[in-house]
């Protein structure tokens, strides 16, 4: 059996927040971790899968898991980090990050797929689309640096981006985010993550992958600039992340 890590209650047991940024691989990674901890235990569970507030709805969050904290062991769901701060009990965390320009394109692609409005539409047409922006622009730093006193609708809460707030993300990264890795090494993450909490995984899983759809270069330039403070963000994740990974490898031929 797996000993309490420290932060546990007493009489609790360790649970695990995953902080799904969207379009990242989190979907593949919800499904094995179902495998480790079986479906009644991570959350969506099968009887709120389906329903669009049950991972964006953080009050629903809050009432679920309140009726069923006795036996939900991992949160996922595209929640903000403070979230976790909402329900009470401690939380190891872990999430993936990816650049943002081809994590957004990936978002457009998506949207076309799943929304008979947009079958027919360039990306550059879905991306004009207002609407979409309070879950495409800077979306990172958004889920990285929302407060519990700032949050009115989880993820699509509005927000003003600045240093500030792109700076309260990276220290959230590097400080409160136990794991994190980058979806182009994500098998490497899902290694670490199993070996850092003794999960099992299983195989690698692919999950809502989308066909390419070639993006011109204004559009990637847009989007870019667009999402100047989620690029620097990732910058800085690339490079905790290769630092960290250093590390490791330097343990490992230590011992």
């Amino acid at each position: 059996m797996m000993e309490p890590e420290a932060g546990t209650a007493v009489g609790e047991p360790q649970r695990y927040f995953f902080v799904h940024l969207q379009k990242t691989g989190g979907t593949a990674l919800y499904q094995r971790l179902r495998d480790q901890f079986g479906v009644d235990a991570v959350y969506p569970t099968p009887e709120d899968q389906g329903s669009p507030r049950a991972v964006i709805d953080t009050d629903f969050l809050a009432q679920r898991f309140s009726a069923h904290r006795d036996r939900l062991r991992v949160i996922t769901g595209h929640f903000p980090l403070c979230t976790a701060d909402l329900l009470g009990v401690p939380f190891s965390t872990f999430t993936v990050l990816r650049d943002p320009v081809d994590r957004t394109l990936s978002f457009l692609r998506h949207q076309r797929m799943i929304e008979d409005r947009f079958a027919a539409s360039e990306l550059e047409e879905i991306y004009a689309e207002r609407g979409l922006h309070d879950l495409v622009d800077n979306h990172m730093v958004k889920m990285l640096s929302l407060t519990t006193d700032e949050m009115t609708a989880g993820t699509m809460t509005p927000m003003t981006f600045d240093r500030s707030r792109l700076d309260t993300a990276k220290h959230n990264l590097a400080e409160r985010i136990d794991v994190f890795g980058l979806q182009e090494h994500f098998d490497e993450f899902c290694g670490e993550i199993a070996a850092r909490f003794a999960w099992n995984l299983g195989r690698p899983r692919f999950a809502n992958r989308t066909p390419g759809l070639d993006a011109s270069a204004d559009l990637r330039a847009r989007i870019a600039d667009d999402n100047r403070y989620d690029v620097e963000l990732y910058r800085f994740a690339a490079d905790l992340w290769e630092e960290r990974s250093r590390r490791r490898h330097h343990g490992a031929r230590a011992t």
